[in-house]
């Protein structure tokens, strides 16, 4: 029988103590841990001898990086370490930039416990596990100052404050403008601002 040790990346203590729960009774699972010391990560998975790492996206109470950030870094250490993102952040552009940077699988928290089971065995094995491959949007990345345009025109900033702020000319920003147009297929600012908050480029302003 397979037998895996698992370390949980989580700043929720409750929901970390939950999946504990949740785990004990499969036979799957040799050890599981988790932790909240986001530096010291690479130690801790040599010394566990840590098969999978499940690391979420949100870590604002640990580390000033997100969990893809931070996973990034661990891959730079350890390339051969599993990870898995298991988070409430479900949304295209995450799965996108981790599939880029080499994590194994992007799951929901909403999961199941079975099915979690059956994402770690497959992950175990060398495979990798991304929920709805079917709905998955293929997507040009936008760059820095593309999201920087689209968060302060989201903040409500006309063009000329927005240009006068980047340092760049009202044409320079148009030009930004029709090449995010161009790779979020859209035709305007607000359908751009809709779809750049649904896929997780930037965060709404409320």
């Amino acid at each position: 029988m397979v037998l895996i040790n698992i370390l949980l990346v989580d700043d929720h203590t409750l929901f970390a103590k939950s999946l504990s729960i949740a785990l004990e009774e499969y036979d799957e699972i040799e050890q599981f841990y988790s932790t909240q010391d986001v530096h010291n990560l690479s130690e801790v998975i040599v010394d566990k001898r840590i098969d999978i790492v499940l690391m979420d996206i949100n870590l604002k109470d640990l580390s000033e990086y997100d969990g893809l950030k931070v996973a990034y870094n661990l891959l730079k250490i350890n390339p051969t370490i599993k990870i898995i993102m298991l988070t409430g952040y479900d949304l295209p552009v995450y799965k996108y930039e981790a599939k880029k940077i080499g994590i194994c699988g992007f799951l929901n928290k909403n999961i199941s416990p079975d099915s979690l089971i059956d994402s770690l065995l497959k992950v175990y094995q060398g495979k990798t596990c991304f929920t709805s491959e079917n709905d998955e949007i293929i997507i040009e990345d936008l760059t820095s100052m593309e999201k920087k345009i689209l968060q302060l025109i989201c903040s409500g900033k006309k063009r000329k404050v927005i240009a006068d702020e980047l340092y760049i000319s009202e044409r320079t920003l148009s030009n930004h403008l029709q090449h995010i147009y161009d790779k979020l297929d859209v035709s305007s600012s607000v359908e751009a601002i809709t779809k750049a908050i649904q896929m997780g480029y930037i965060s709404p302003i409320y």
